[in-house]
């Protein structure tokens, strides 16, 4: 994490090894997540590198928020390369709303990349993308500011001969999160 200098309380959100998926159902009662689109587009320029292309060009991406009761606490950004076949990655074009990190994570053949870190300005593509997914407001309701520096990770996924980018932008209100317990959620559910 070097020189993106995220404060402390959001490290552990960065840097762990396990899905976040299940990090962020056990820290909510009601997680779920919500696809904004699944297209063709065009990748950023960083990210064709990273998935093997020789500049910017055509690949399939997904959107999502990933929500913890209901509050939007996380966006992900997700780039596969379009010459990928349905053998690399089966379940890409009909995940819906189903979490990505629970398919990555349950399939033994898929190997993970390093964990890479960004500190985020306005500006920057992802930053806009948030903004935008949020309709300009944070997850607790309030503004999103440009200037709001928001931190994000990345990793490269491998299946068989197919490479997929994920990156995950870390909103405020992940901080608000509460590790719950079982008593916890056995008292809210009753």
């Amino acid at each position: 994490m070097g020189g993106v200098n995220a404060p402390a309380a959001l490290r552990h959100w960065l840097t762990t090894g396990a899905s976040l998926t299940a990090k962020l159902k056990a820290h909510s009662l009601a997680f779920r997540v919500q696809r904004l689109r699944q297209r063709s587009g065009r990748c950023l320029s960083d990210e064709a590198a990273a998935i093997g292309l020789p500049r910017a060009g055509r690949v399939w991406e997904r959107e999502v928020l990933l929500r913890c009761d209901n509050t939007p606490v996380v966006y992900a950004h997700t780039a596969v390369p379009v010459a990928a076949t349905a053998s690399d990655w089966p379940l890409f074009s009909a995940l819906g709303e189903r979490s990505l990190g629970s398919t990555l994570f349950g399939d033994p053949q898929v190997r993970r990349g390093e964990l890479e870190f960004a500190r985020l300005r306005g500006g920057h593509p992802l930053h806009e993308r948030a903004r935008l997914a949020l309709g300009g407001l944070n997850g607790a309701g309030g503004p999103l500011p440009p200037e709001q520096i928001l931190y994000a990770r990345r990793c490269l996924y491998r299946r068989h001969q197919g490479l997929l980018l994920v990156t995950e932008v870390f909103l405020p209100s992940v901080l608000d999160l509460v590790l719950q317990n079982n008593t916890t959620i056995m008292m809210n559910r009753s």
